[in-house]
């Protein structure tokens, strides 16, 4: 994926990477009742593109919403909207959003989407706020939003807005997309997720056991993830992303990854992607 096309038909066009969770770790509840987690983030070269076309006045306009999903509850239009809010520009934009990533996925399509387009409009709109403060306005968003501002692999606590970068080796992932849509607020409002994981420090990460705490509840009620998880067991360590419904399994080189790709039963559908070190846009954030 690269850093940002030139201008077509009036809209600038930049990417919207994948994130895998390399290991996801439920440790513990907030009063509020939002979970306390442990996740090392990666991001994939292979995602969305979104498409802005700024506009003089305040309007924000959605082209092409999603099917089911209302403009006032889109992210990429409630990003925009909330950095209005949050800076004061009278400026506008048109937004238009190709879809690669699969909804209810677990690889971050929409939280992608919208970290996008905040480094963007950040640029666009000329606001100039330093990298962290977009994370903040992002973090109202969505847990996962700060981590595409961020821009670098990360181990990450809290609610997922506390980052620390890591250096990961090189990989190749096969991701396979079950045919099926999990939401977020059901697997963690599962009564049987364990929210009891002992926390790790951070230096530890290389040691922790690289296991999903929501895989257990995602497969129990999406029999689609663990048919996937099983055919992906028998080419190396599977594992899904997030709370589903993806998973994925890595490689040391491009073509050991596209030779399992290539082996892929019929109905089956997946993808192989670079593990990259950072975002696109990184130094755009």
């Amino acid at each position: 994926m690269t850093e940002a096309s030139p201008r077509r038909d009036g809209f600038h066009t930049y990417p919207a990477p994948a994130k895998l969770n390399l290991f996801l770790r439920v440790v513990g509840r907030r009063a509020d009742g939002r979970h306390l987690l442990q996740t090392l983030f990666r991001f994939v070269d292979h995602g969305d593109r979104v498409f802005l076309a700024p506009r003089k006045n305040p309007e924000i306009v959605l082209t092409d919403p999603l099917p089911d999903v209302p403009i006032e509850s889109d992210l990429t239009v409630r990003a925009a909207r909330l950095l209005q809010a949050e800076t004061g520009c009278h400026e506008g934009v048109e937004i238009r959003v190709e879809k690669t990533l699969p909804m209810g996925g677990g690889l971050g399509g929409g939280s992608s989407d919208a970290a996008t387009v905040l480094i963007a409009l950040n640029r666009l709109w000329r606001l100039d706020l330093p990298k962290k403060r977009l994370q903040e306005i992002g973090l109202k968003l969505g847990a996962d939003v700060p981590v595409f501002i961020f821009g670098q692999s990360a181990f990450a606590e809290g609610v997922g807005e506390i980052l620390h970068p890591i250096d990961l080796p090189p990989a190749y992932y096969l991701v396979v997309e079950p045919p099926v849509q999990v939401p977020t607020a059901v697997v963690f409002g599962a009564p049987e997720l364990m929210r009891d994981t002992p926390p790790i420090n951070v230096e530890d990460w290389k040691s922790a056991l690289w296991k999903n705490d929501l895989e257990a509840v995602a497969v129990s009620r999406y029999p689609a993830i663990a048919d996937a998880l099983r055919w992906l067991s028998g080419h190396g360590r599977a594992m899904m992303t997030g709370s589903g419904a993806c998973v994925f399994t890595a490689f040391e080189d491009e073509e050991s990854a596209q030779a399992v790709a290539r082996a892929l039963p019929p109905g089956m559908r997946g993808w192989v992607a670079r593990g990259l070190d950072q975002h696109p846009l990184y130094r755009g954030a």
